[in-house]
């Protein structure tokens, strides 16, 4: 529909066309058809102009409109940006929540699995005592209801908490097979499973950077066994798989604590190779690293040289399903430099222990292609840590220093230590040990006797308090 104001002009435009003739025939002498032609003239000159002006006022204010328009679609595209990442904020609080509350709960159920084993020791230990009452009045005269209560029962030669004879070296202790699988099988079931902690430092300012947790069993003479010892009985017996999902949850326990005072720290947990190719153990260890996958930053998982080379199509995928879930691995019992760094890496490996004397061996630059004193370095490309264990002497830090090694662990700086009954620390009592300094390193080597009775942690202290002095 035609607009008024486009009539209006149209007339405006023939007026003075009109006008225009009008005035050159009247006053200038022109003749009609001339004077209509010059109208004529002068009103297509006005129509063009009008159009041409139209044309561009229209073009202003298409470019405006469209101006406007990007500009709401930029408000838009803010707006809803802005309401993806409130979205994904509201979803992490969540997912942190689940989080906290799946660790709390784990916490709790390896609590309380704690609490049924000491149960169970202290039932049996009851039933024990009770044995000995019931056996005392046969090898005395009859007496009196009072009177027996009164006397105090005689101490039976095999009472477990009785301090027991000097302890003799693992190789010295003669058993079977057979006979050393009931024992780990037994020591188990009796919580008699203790973690000792050994740290260790940076190098050269020897601070306490991280935690190796080494376990230790105790038999029913509360002999201390070494993981060299009963490792391979475990793995014979089937055992293994519940020794390192136990140690694990130690492990854990052991960080939450540690991580209270400090979040620069972390713990170096053992896993052996028969769990990782073993589906039913992996599950049970892969469900509990899930439930505390928040600590994975600081929870390294350690294998040793020789599982890593003999790697099936299992052990890969179960090692990648732990590298999905941001664990970080370590190799240890490390017999030669040999080593492939890209390949460790994309597998997830970012330690690498290596015993002192190894590198410090000269006759390793024959064997290796690279030098010792460039291993540091060629690891660091690739994001690995070398640390050198079995330090026990200064000369070796010395020597170590110029190979740019940065971790350090060995008995110079500190042996592995029991934990306090709440396991929150790894120092020793200082009634046996000399003074440490805070850096984690031992200013003396520890004072033992094999003549002292072994100290009793954990579940047989609380056994202990609840019997009472025998």
């Amino acid at each position: 529909m035609i607009r008024i104001s486009t009539i209006f002009i149209a007339i405006c435009m023939v007026l003075l066309a009109a006008s225009l003739g009008f005035v050159l025939y009247s006053v200038a002498g022109i003749s009609g058809s001339e004077s209509a032609i010059v109208a004529l003239a002068a009103l297509t000159c006005l129509i063009l102009y009008n159009a041409v002006s139209m044309r561009l006022r229209d073009r202003s204010d298409v470019g405006g409109q469209i101006a406007d328009l990007s500009r709401g679609t930029a408000d838009l595209a803010r707006q809803v940006a802005e309401f993806g990442r409130r979205l994904a904020a509201v979803e992490g609080r969540v997912a942190s929540a689940n989080s906290t509350g799946a660790d709390r709960i784990q916490g709790m159920a390896g609590e309380i699995s704690e609490l049924g084993g000491l149960v169970k020791q202290l039932a049996a230990s009851v039933a024990h005592h009770e044995d000995l009452l019931a056996a005392a009045p046969a090898a005395q005269p009859v007496a009196s209801l009072r009177d027996d209560l009164l006397q105090p029962v005689p101490p039976a030669p095999t009472v477990v908490f009785a301090p027991p004879p000097p302890p003799a070296p693992p190789s010295a202790i003669s058993r079977s097979q057979t006979q050393l699988i009931g024992a780990i099988r037994h020591a188990l079931d009796e919580n008699r499973l203790d973690i000792y902690l050994q740290p260790m430092v940076t190098l050269p300012q020897r601070k306490v950077r991280y935690y190796e947790a080494v376990t230790r069993l105790r038999d029913e003479r509360d002999q201390v066994l070494a993981a060299d010892d009963f490792i391979e009985a475990a793995e014979a017996g089937g055992l293994i798989g519940r020794i390192d999902h136990m140690v694990m949850l130690r492990c854990v326990q052991v960080l939450r604590r540690l991580m209270i005072r400090s979040k620069d720290v972390g713990v170096f947990c053992n896993v052996a190779s028969a769990t990782l190719s073993n589906p039913a153990h992996f599950t049970q260890c892969l469900d509990f690293l899930e439930a505390n996958r928040a600590l994975a930053p600081s929870f390294v998982l350690e294998f040793k040289q020789a599982t890593f080379r003999n790697l099936g199509p299992v052990e890969s995928e179960n090692l990648a399903a732990l590298a999905q879930r941001g664990y970080r691995f370590s190799i240890d019992h490390v017999t030669d430099l040999r080593l492939e760094p890209r390949e460790l890496a994309d597998r997830g490996v970012r330690f690498i222990k290596v015993p002192a004397a190894l590198l410090l061996d000269a006759r390793q630059n024959a064997t290796t292609d690279i030098h010792p004193s460039d291993l540091s370095d060629l690891l660091g490309r690739y994001g690995i840590d070398l640390i050198a264990e079995r330090i026990e002497g200064e000369r070796s830090v010395v020597d170590l220093l110029d190979f740019d090694v940065r971790f350090g662990q060995g008995f110079l700086f500190a042996p592995p230590r029991p934990l306090r009954p709440e396991g929150a620390s790894a120092t020793a009592e200082s009634a046996q040990t000399k003074p440490q300094d805070l850096n984690g390193a031992s200013t003396s080597a520890p004072v033992s006797s094999p003549a002292a009775p072994p100290r009793t942690t954990g579940s047989a202290a609380l056994a202990r308090r609840a019997l009472g002095p025998n």
